[in-house]
């Protein structure tokens, strides 16, 4: 693989079609970067750098399953906010963050006096029992240096895609 990386944003014709060939999901075959290298017209290994590239220069942000929990039974979703010491959040949100119940956990600014909380961790369950189960293990963790904490439950799915380009590329 080249090891010269872009440094410019600008996306070329090339990465347009990756970007298009991708942008409703990576194939789900065997090998996935052939099938996406066929369409665009260029090799696997081009396709991986080039989308290296896009992550490396912030084209992109990720590249990664996006699982609709609801289809998979996970319909008690819970956003679980705390209040945590300001000079423990990051330590703390890092611990969180690895629990295998939690998709998502990041640090967010207060907005005093309505909104004292600052960690926010998404805890992913079948019920909401087992979501509430999920924040008491976390409150557990979290003792000493949390003074308060809510669930917020999801009612539905808000999107789930990534970057989208309209025009159908030449």
């Amino acid at each position: 693989m080249k090891s010269i990386k872009k440094i410019d944003t600008e996306i070329d014709e090339i990465d347009r079609r990756i970007v298009f060939a991708t942008q409703k999901g990576i194939p789900l075959v065997e090998r996935p970067f052939d099938a996406i290298a066929k369409q665009v017209g260029i090799t696997a290994n081009e396709i991986k750098y080039r989308l290296e590239v896009m992550l490396d220069n912030g084209i992109i942000r990720r590249i990664g399953a996006v699982p609709n929990h609801y289809h998979l039974g996970y319909v008690a979703n819970g956003m679980s906010v705390w209040d945590v010491d300001d000079d423990a959040v990051d330590e703390f949100g890092e611990i969180i963050g690895t629990l295998d119940y939690v998709s998502h956990c990041y640090k967010r600014p207060r907005h005093l006096p309505v909104w004292p909380y600052n960690l926010f961790a998404m805890i992913h369950a079948k019920t909401r029992a087992e979501v509430e189960e999920k924040a008491a293990a976390i409150a557990t963790i979290l003792e000493g240096v949390c003074r308060n904490h809510e669930i917020l439950y999801s009612t539905r799915i808000l999107k789930k895609t990534g970057l989208r380009l309209f025009n159908t590329p030449k």
